[in-house]
């Protein structure tokens, strides 16, 4: 007993001081190989052993948390998962999707789905952040962060879509998006710089409206002759 205490110490050990420079070295080198299974308690402390150096073709599974550099099919973690490059497939956790690069697939979280590539699939989340485009379907029960989504977004209070949004988005509180093209339907308030589509809430706005209209109490066209109508607005 006290021989597997002082090996279990070793290991805890080792896996607090090596985490940095696997890291380092898997940026520089890449993945030492694949394995179709991956089973952990938190990376590195995992079978295979690495941090964040074998790629995953078949299932990940991480009691707190698992990380590999790809990841191609089915990925649970009881914190989180991440992965360094790309991700295609199905990820749960109770706290953090994360992924360095591109998503393909399903993936869902009590906490935040993060992603610095494009994403393309279903998320289900709390909230959702990602660098670049998303294509599918994003839930969020507070809201979702992204420059240019294609699909559906249904946010809780708010989705913020900093360059464009095609599709229809939803949301309790407001919805925000840099050309907006498609529906913006929300029970506060719908923002963007330029409408190609429709807006309905209690309060929108359009700085330009090449084509489109607005059903709410205000209804805000800057470009307008006329600029502000209750109940409806539309490009004259």
């Amino acid at each position: 007993m006290n021989k597997f205490m002082k090996l279990s110490c070793a290991v805890l050990a080792l896996a607090v001081a090596t985490p940095a420079f696997a890291e380092e070295e898997v940026e520089e080198e890449g993945a030492v190989g694949w394995t179709p299974i991956a089973i952990g308690v938190f990376s590195p402390v995992q079978l295979p052993w690495g941090s964040a150096r074998w790629d995953v073709f078949g299932m990940d599974l991480g009691i707190l948390w698992a990380d590999a550099p790809k990841m191609y099919g089915i990925g649970v973690g009881g914190l989180a998962m991440a992965t360094r490059d790309t991700m295609g497939g199905l990820q749960v956790s109770g706290l953090c999707n994360w992924a360095t690069k591109d998503v393909y697939g399903i993936r869902a979280t009590l906490g935040a789905n993060i992603t610095f590539g494009e994403s393309y699939g279903l998320e289900v989340g709390m909230f959702s952040y990602r660098e670049k485009e998303f294509w599918g379907v994003d839930v969020n029960l507070i809201g979702g962060y992204c420059q240019r989504l294609s699909g559906v977004q249904v946010g809780g209070l708010v989705n913020l879509n900093m360059d464009q949004s095609y599709g229809a988005i939803f949301a309790i509180g407001g919805n925000m998006s840099g050309k907006a093209y498609g529906f913006q339907g929300a029970a506060v308030f719908n923002f963007c710089d330029e409408l190609h589509g429709f807006q309905l809430g209690l309060v929108n706005f359009a700085r330009e409206c090449p084509w489109g209209c607005q059903i709410g109490l205000v209804n805000v066209i800057m470009d307008n002759a006329i600029k502000v109508l209750p109940i409806f607005n539309c490009y004259f």
